[in-house]
């Protein structure tokens, strides 16, 4: 492609509005131009990478034994009337474009398509004789983020590969699984990432487990958690983790209540009261839907919101106001404790709050603490659970080791199911013995738009991006220096038509431009090579020869560049055969 001619000029100026370093690397390399919020113009050099991953992706899809089909965006509102996730997607999540067509149905915008596959499989499946079946597709998806930030790492639009599998029984929806786990490990391998595949929680798709597929990266929007010493990690809403445990006081104490002015961090008050920090006691108020909940956690703890929702079961929980916080506790924020709670308030407690002798908690008066405070004696005890927030420092939940933190970004998730769908739409099939039996389901996405975003925030430096041969829009780039001069311009014209000839990706820089705008340019779009041609490597008879990584430039023959890019090429692609 002849640059003279390509659509995506480079800026200068860092946008305002740019969060992250692709997102901002994205918009000044022409690579997209944002319509409105959230939605974005795909430019002709994203729109080669995301061809190239897509193609990876289709490859080992179908070395998976998935079948590529393509299903409507637009989806009418019975099918997820269906599946009963309606309300959610548009009134408790609200991030569903719906809306009423002309003849007065209501339909919407699809954030993803497990009603609609369903729909298909339930009429194609008869007999357990017609499974497994596994399907995916490579789509728009559109979801109404309510602040899309980070360019095309939470967008309004977005490119989406989304697989669905469909069993008999539990043991194929295993298989299924792990067919795809691994094809998902093969595909970040393929690309180059440094990621890991964490559990995950399975959040509105539901099902009964969920991994994801995480790249590396300071800047990525998720926590997780992984094991110094064995294989353990985990997005931190769904990991896991055990704490230190203490000696505990041999005599209870009376409680009592100790005023300590402003003293609502945990370290200070614990230094005030003469405690270590675990015998400390944070009681969060919530509500959830319409109840109102107290969660109770080691002053050294925080509290894993997502796991108080799924043990609660409810659509919303998110934490009381100020207001409310008073009117249920007599108190200002920060004082909350568990001993004289209205009735209507549940109570519910991390299993490392039990088992304390002695402890302390909010008084529900400002700037008061209860001290010396003892289950049975001072209150009831709650209901116990999983409900604190794991932690770099804590111990493994598998073994002796120690939880490190890491920041992600997510590129893929898959998902057991199980019968949340074909139950609940009529996906069913008759056994052996004649008997209908709901189909047994695994979901599996990839954001594959996400993927390129997600490379660039890991491989890029101060001068712009760092494309791997695998995924770059071109593998090299031709400069030609001051092509106003014949001879240079027929020079590398003559080149750039023998790399065509040779079957290598190019972009040409014929434009008529200062040298140190030309490899500026060059670097922030960031092609695996680079090729110059000027007045002086003509009268060598030579080409200056560049990787964008961490190479030096050298002088070499036209000849010579073209076998060393073709070896470039050749070992990007044995490296990918290498990896799958």
């Amino acid at each position: 492609m002849r640059q003279s001619r390509h659509i995506g000029g480079t800026l200068r100026e860092v946008p305002k509005d740019a969060q992250t370093a692709a997102h901002s690397l994205m918009l000044r390399a022409g690579y997209i131009r944002q319509l409105s919020a959230g939605i974005y113009s795909y430019l002709p050099l994203l729109f080669r990478t995301l061809t190239k991953i897509s193609q990876i992706v289709r490859e080992e899809m179908a070395a998976a034994g998935s079948e590529e089909l393509l299903m409507p965006a637009l989806q009418n509102k019975e099918l997820w009337e269906e599946s009963k996730r309606w309300e959610r997607y548009t009134a408790i999540d609200g991030i569903m474009f719906a809306f009423e067509d002309r003849r007065g149905g209501t339909v919407c915008l699809g954030p993803t398509h497990e009603e609609v596959v369903t729909d298909i499989l339930r009429h194609e499946i008869k007999s357990y004789k017609d499974l497994p079946k596994n399907a995916f597709q490579i789509q728009t998806k559109f979801r109404d983020e309510i602040r899309p930030r980070f360019g095309l790492m939470r967008a309004r639009e977005f490119i989406m590969k989304d697989a669905y599998s469909f069993d008999a029984d539990d043991a194929g929806l295993e298989q299924s699984y792990e067919a795809m786990r691994q094809a998902y490990h093969r595909v970040c391998r393929r690309i180059g990432y440094e990621y890991r595949a964490v559990e995950a929680d399975s959040g509105a798709i539901g099902g009964s487990g969920s991994q994801e597929f995480m790249v590396l990266a300071d800047t990525g929007e998720d926590t997780l958690v992984y094991c110094d010493q064995c294989e353990y990690a985990a997005n931190q809403e769904r990991a896991s983790s055990r704490l230190e445990t203490f000696d505990q006081d041999t005599e209870t104490r009376p409680m009592k209540a100790v005023l300590g002015e402003n003293l609502i961090g945990v370290e200070p008050l614990a230094k005030f009261l003469g405690i270590p920090v675990w015998k400390t006691t944070k009681t969060l108020i919530f509500e959830a839907d319409d109840d109102v909940v107290a969660v109770m956690v080691r002053g050294d703890c925080d509290v894993n919101e997502t796991k108080v929702r799924n043990h609660l079961g409810c659509n919303v929980l998110r934490l009381a106001s100020a207001g409310t916080i008073k009117e249920l506790t007599g108190a200002d924020v920060g004082y909350a404790g568990p001993i004289g709670l209205p009735e209507r308030v549940r109570i519910v407690a991390d299993h490392y709050v039990n088992d304390r002798v002695n402890f302390e908690c909010g008084a529900n008066q400002t700037h008061h603490h209860n001290v010396d405070v003892n289950f049975d004696r001072d209150l009831p005890r709650p209901m116990f659970g999983e409900f604190k927030l794991a932690r770099g420092g804590h111990r493994c939940p598998q073994c002796e080791g120690r939880l490190q933190e890491a920041r992600g970004i997510e590129v893929g998730h898959i998902f057991k199911l199980g019968t949340k769908y074909s139950a609940a739409m009529n996906c069913r099939y008759l056994d052996a013995n004649g008997k209908p039996q709901p189909a047994v389901m695994g979901c599996y996405g990839i954001g594959i738009s996400r993927m390129a975003a997600a490379w660039i925030e890991q491989n890029h430096d101060d001068r712009g991006i760092i494309w791997s041969p695998q995924i770059a829009p071109y593998l090299v780039h031709l400069i030609a220096l001051n092509p106003e001069d014949d001879t240079v311009r027929a020079a590398a014209d003559r080149l750039y038509e023998q790399l065509l000839r040779e079957g290598i990706e190019v972009l040409y820089d014929d434009r008529r431009a200062r040298a140190g705008e030309k490899f500026g340019d060059a670097d922030l779009m960031g092609m695996p090579i680079r090729l110059t041609l000027s007045k002086r490597t003509l009268e060598q008879n030579q080409v200056e020869y560049k990787l964008r990584k961490g190479g030096e430039s050298e002088l070499v023959t036209p000849a010579e560049a073209i076998r060393r890019i073709q070896h470039s090429a050749g070992s990007a692609q044995a490296a990918q055969a290498l990896r799958s």
